[in-house]
């Protein structure tokens, strides 16, 4: 997996364009847009969250993956759980890895390469949507949310069964933990050494396991996640909550909340990265006399400027420094689109004010 081929980028990159290339491909394959695709999405968060970090970067531009998670490309020498200490994905359509897999695993291990006993599974990654407005946006903060998913099992703290209870030798196994199998492939009859199921490769069976879980260790319910949302957090963006999802088997540790962030259309401003855009609807006398106009600001505020002497009313005034937060520690700026009310009834003595005017001022 190339993940700048995924963001549309270049190696030397830099951070700010590595996360525009993010904002953009993210709001644009959102599973909740027409059109969105949940995997490409995931594929984007993928890339994003490692080259958005510079250790990460560092190792997947020197070594082509990232020791923290999944290598890029197809091969995994990583000895992870269940994988036997190697795997192989070919990834060509209609090709059948199964039979290769397994040739492969006799292979190694009639090179002396023994297999890894597998260790229990690691609980499964979750996603949820955060809906905010674009003033919680704003003011960023931490938020709780109550997440329905496996929990450790009380009555055993996760384990499955009770220790002091005791184990004995797993009589699938022998104690060994494996179990020799013998498969037919297209290579031709090869001998292949398994994980037990019955021990889960561990080579023991507890005497006394949790009647609660089943021995499983964990069992439906609930936990409180607290979400840190920076300010100036942008709708699409993904917040990765480091053992935030389900609990694994026998303490195998926690699975990931991804939360992805929603912030639905605001009444008053529009937004596009860090800049605001708002309407302001002003008098004929405002544009020709000048002075101080105030407008709505994303902050609950007040903004305040003035329309500088012949200036285009169809482009709209900037003023700096009153958009929203960024990851830089400032702020984008906020734009504002004039629309001139012109009074529904002159009185004579207006009218004539105003033909005086005219007299002063001709139209070219």
């Amino acid at each position: 997996m190339d993940y700048y081929k995924i963001l549309g980028i270049n190696k030397s990159a830099s951070e700010e364009e590595i996360k525009k290339a993010y904002r953009k491909l993210a709001h644009q394959h959102h599973p909740d847009k027409t059109g969105g695709e949940d995997k490409k999405f995931k594929e984007i968060n993928e890339a994003y969250q490692v080259l958005s970090s510079k250790e990460k970067r560092a190792q997947y531009d020197r070594f082509g993956r990232v020791f923290s998670g999944q290598p890029a490309g197809g091969f995994d020498f990583s000895g992870g759980p269940g994988s036997g200490g190697f795997s192989f994905d070919f990834g060509g359509e209609g090709f059948d890895s199964s039979n290769l897999g397994d040739f492969f695993d006799a292979f190694f291990e009639g090179l002396g390469v023994k297999q890894k006993r597998r260790t229990y599974r690691r609980g499964s990654d979750m996603e949820m949507i955060v809906e905010l407005t674009l003033e919680e946006a704003f003011r960023g903060g931490k938020r709780n949310v109550k997440i329905e998913s496996l929990v450790y099992c009380e009555k055993c703290g996760g384990k499955g069964h009770d220790p002091k209870a005791g184990s004995v030798k797993c009589a699938s196994c022998d104690g060994r933990g494996e179990v020799r199998e013998t498969r037919n492939t297209f290579f031709g009859n090869f001998s292949q050494v398994k994980n037990c199921e019955k021990c889960r490769g561990i080579g023991q069976t507890p005497n006394k396991i949790c009647r609660f879980c089943d021995g499983g260790g964990r069992v439906r319910g609930a936990r409180n996640i607290e979400i840190n949302l920076f300010p100036g957090i942008d709708n699409g963006q993904i917040i990765k909550i480091v053992g935030g999802g389900e609990a694994g088997e026998n303490e195998a540790g926690f699975g990931d909340l991804y939360v992805i962030v929603k912030i639905p259309p605001h009444p008053v401003f529009a937004r596009k990265g860090d800049d605001l855009f708002v309407k302001k609807e002003i008098g004929l006398l405002d544009v020709l006399l000048g002075g101080k106009i105030e407008v709505s600001a994303v902050s609950g505020g007040k903004a305040v400027f003035e329309i500088p002497a012949g200036f285009n009313l169809k482009e709209p005034v900037k003023i700096k420094g009153e958009g929203m937060p960024n990851m830089k520690g400032g702020r984008g700026d906020l734009f504002v689109g004039l629309e001139i009310k012109t009074p529904k009834h002159l009185n004579a003595k207006a009218r004539a004010i105003l033909e005086e005017l005219r007299k002063e001022f001709p139209m070219s």
